[in-house]
């Protein structure tokens, strides 16, 4: 019998996004997202038709993304101060809570963590937290102290990493 997810879609500062309905501790995971692998040409190819659903996708290899279509990773939000991280283990893209998460709050990540250096994508930031970048955009120009503090937490994926080494 399938259970209610620990989340739903709710009206958050930014449109809609992902609200814990439950708390969360620290390292849980609380979603495996969903959605089709497709490769960088399909989502280039997205940006005419569908900018919305480009945004949306979530690169996942060197030269692939996760696209979780109308999935609850197309409500996933950026924030500078994020609640969650995104972990691939292997065919899979988890969202981890980095902190105690009470009911209510808004399941976060940051959007730069999975960013390469080759990425041009960039979006202007609207998160309202104290140390909002302004611009979110490529792993590589995160502020230092973020940056490491990002590695020394691995939320970087080696496969972002490498594109910084090209």
């Amino acid at each position: 019998m399938p259970t209610d997810p620990p989340f739903a879609v709710r009206p958050v500062r930014n449109g809609r996004g992902l609200v814990a309905l439950q708390r969360f501790e620290r390292d849980a995971v609380i979603l495996d997202l969903r959605g089709r692998i497709v490769s960088a040409a399909a989502v280039w190819s997205m940006w005419d038709r569908d900018p919305r659903r480009a945004a949306n996708c979530i690169r996942f290899g060197p030269e692939s993304y996760l696209d979780p279509g109308s999935r609850p990773g197309a409500f996933a939000n950026h924030s500078c101060r994020p609640a969650t991280a995104l972990f691939r283990e292997g065919r899979r893209l988890l969202v981890v809570a980095l902190r105690t998460i009470r009911v209510g709050d808004e399941l976060t990540h940051d959007y730069s963590t999975f960013l390469g250096a080759d990425d041009v994508w960039t979006m202007g930031c609207n998160c309202g937290e104290r140390g909002c970048r302004g611009r979110i955009g490529r792993f590589d120009r995160l502020p230092p102290r973020t940056l490491a503090a990002y590695r020394a937490q691995g939320l970087i994926p080696d496969f972002i990493e490498a594109t910084a080494q090209d």
